[in-house]
């Protein structure tokens, strides 16, 4: 009886080593690139696309803009690297359409309003986030609820 016992404890923890080792296997075979063949894991850095970077930066400045409109304070110049907007590389480039070209043309145009007509500065400013809005329900829904953030209620 004790033999048997014995015998089972060997079988089960073969087996448990045996399961172990497949999915250490699995996990090398699937992550390659991020886990080193000696088991180490490789940091690598997410590379944000010329597009995404010049968005977050829009998004820092809209920030900003809004503060100082409803502060009531100087507005300044129109941000000059928006108009990357046309030209920045995509993740996807097949997203440069005409669509996306459209709504571009139609966030500039109310950005460069807002510098051009102070007075109607929040309305501007929110057409501008309405541009980004409705080409995001298009491209890529992810950021909606963060654009939506920005802006200026009345």
């Amino acid at each position: 009886m004790m033999k048997r016992v014995f015998l089972f404890f060997i079988l089960v923890l073969i087996v448990s080593c045996q399961k172990k080792e497949d999915d250490t296997k699995k996990k090398e075979g699937c992550t390659t690139d991020t886990i080193s063949k000696s088991g180490e894991k490789k940091f690598e850095m997410y590379q944000m696309s010329e597009m995404a970077a010049l968005m977050e930066q829009m998004y820092v400045d809209n920030q900003r803009l809004k503060e100082r409109i409803q502060n009531g304070e100087k507005i300044g110049e129109f941000p000059q690297h928006f108009l990357k907007i046309h030209k920045a590389v995509m993740t996807d480039s097949t997203e440069n359409d005409v669509f996306f070209k459209e709504q571009a043309a139609k966030f500039i145009k109310a950005q460069e309003m807002i510098y051009k007509d102070a007075k109607n500065a929040k309305q501007h400013f929110n057409a501008g986030i309405d541009a980004c809005i409705q080409c995001h329900q298009q491209k890529c829904g992810g950021p909606i609820p963060r654009i939506k953030k920005l802006y200026i209620k009345e």
